[in-house]
């Protein structure tokens, strides 16, 4: 190449670089409007938490992603926003649980002590409240009308680093994580670096408004490696009426076991594409039971809302208030057919936990019984216990099933039906427990939770 047509090529090269620079988008003017509104959390635990008698480093790689870090006594610290001139303020709720003392750090350096409105464990949701007037606001966004592919910033409280401002693109949305049992979030997925201390912080789009919380990262080394979930701001203003107005919330419940439909059962079905939940269980005295939902059939809408994948089942109905008539568009033998459901409520699923006594004197629910030696050859297992039958309780929501073995109990091995029952005793009330379960001969984790 001569001197000549070196130059055009630099020349060149640098109006193309231009060219991309001057289309890339600029966060200034966002920051400096919607910073004032960002706080930072601090919530001292003065009493050690509830035991867990698990270490994070001894389970699978699958639940260390999204088990977020123990609570230990002292400070802990993460972000929140004001969503009011008169002191209301959104956080998560794993930021504040337990605590003793809230104290919110206002962008002008006062220092306030929050009082719990109330809070949302199911939507990692926290609403705090402050003694002052005419604070700056942020303002409210869609996170129905976000979309793929579009700029996003975060501010928060990386570390202990106030105001630290990132930025990305929404990855995906409606995420289901796979650690979630009663998952009624459809989480936005972002490539915004979060970090500790990100959480409970907003997620702005491109106008300055608040999209998302910021809540969860995927991770194997505790720090952010490039995928962040957070919770939808539609979702979060759902629960802020309900915790303003009782303090607590109430979701909508069918009262059936789901299962995602694949292209084996779409063709099964007669269906043109895998799409909808397929009902796998039905608990007795629940709604679904009532409106006639049977085994086996396939939700394909819910109040005329589509049911892609089985995940938006349970997203769609947990914001359904409870007592609503709704019509469920099922597939049954091929055939299609409208069923009208009154929708239950969460709550009444818990109540049913708590007062089966199906299993006397079983926190779980679950009956097993010791494995005999063809018992063993037929599953191929050498330890563990068989489950003959499950009843409403906390082993059912955990999605146990009559036939599986039962091998771990909180990562320790089980032997047989009496050290089943004295391990399930020593199980903690509101505490996530990994169960480790041989099915199909194939070995798989659930989660089990003992709802106080």
């Amino acid at each position: 190449m001569n001197r000549s047509c070196w130059l055009v090529a630099v020349v060149c090269f640098t109006c193309s670089a231009n060219g991309a620079s001057a289309e890339l988008p600029q966060f200034a003017e966002l920051v400096k409007r919607a910073s004032p509104a960002v706080v930072n959390i601090r919530a001292t635990r003065n009493r050690p938490p509830r035991q867990n008698r698990f270490n994070n480093e001894q389970l699978p790689e699958f639940f260390r992603r999204f088990l977020p870090p123990p609570q230990t006594p002292g400070p802990a610290a993460g972000s929140g926003f004001i969503i009011s001139t008169d002191g209301y303020i959104l956080t998560n709720n794993h930021v504040v649980e337990s605590a003793d003392e809230i104290i919110v750090a206002l962008s002008d350096r006062r220092e306030k002590e929050a009082v719990l409105v109330g809070a949302d464990p199911l939507s990692d949701l926290a609403l705090l409240k402050i003694d002052a007037k005419n604070l700056p606001v942020v303002e409210i966004g869609s996170s129905e009308t976000l979309e793929v592919g579009e700029w996003v910033v975060a501010i928060g409280s990386p570390f202990g680093f106030e105001h630290s401002v990132t930025q990305g693109i929404v990855s995906a949305k409606g995420r289901s994580l796979p650690y979630a049992r009663d998952n009624y979030v459809p989480f936005i997925q972002t490539d915004v670096a979060i970090n500790p201390g990100n959480s409970g912080g907003p997620l702005f789009n491109l106008e300055g408004k608040v999209v998302g919380i910021n809540s969860q990262i995927f991770t194997r080394s505790g720090g952010y490696m490039g995928l962040s979930f957070a919770i939808p701001i539609d979702v979060a203003m759902e629960v802020v009426a309900q915790l303003k107005d009782k303090g607590f919330v109430s979701r909508g419940w069918l009262g059936v076991g789901l299962q995602q439909v694949d292209r084996e059962l779409a063709e099964a079905y007669g269906l043109d594409r895998p799409s909808g939940a397929l009902i796998r269980e039905v608990f007795a005295d629940s709604p679904a039971e009532s409106a006639g939902i049977q085994v086996g059939d396939i939700i394909l809408e819910f109040n005329g809302k589509s049911i892609d994948l089985s995940s938006d089942l349970q997203h769609i109905v947990g914001r359904t208030r409870a007592g609503t008539m709704a019509s469920v568009l099922i597939v049954r033998e091929r055939e299609r057919k409208t069923l009208i459901i009154k929708v239950g409520s969460r709550e009444d699923s818990d109540e049913l936990a708590r007062t089966s006594t199906s299993v006397p004197g079983n926190l779980l629910g679950i009956e097993v019984g010791d494995l005999s030696r063809e018992d063993r050859n037929r599953l191929g297992v050498d330890k563990g216990v068989l489950v003959r039958r499950v009843s409403v309780g906390p082993g059912r929501r955990a999605g146990i099933r009559r036939g599986d073995v039962i091998t771990t109990i909180n990562s320790q091995w089980v032997e047989s039906s009496r050290e089943f029952e004295t391990l399930i005793q020593d199980l903690a009330v509101n505490v996530a427990v990994p169960v480790r379960i041989v099915r199909d001969q194939r070995p798989q984790f659930l989660v089990i939770k003992i709802v106080q």
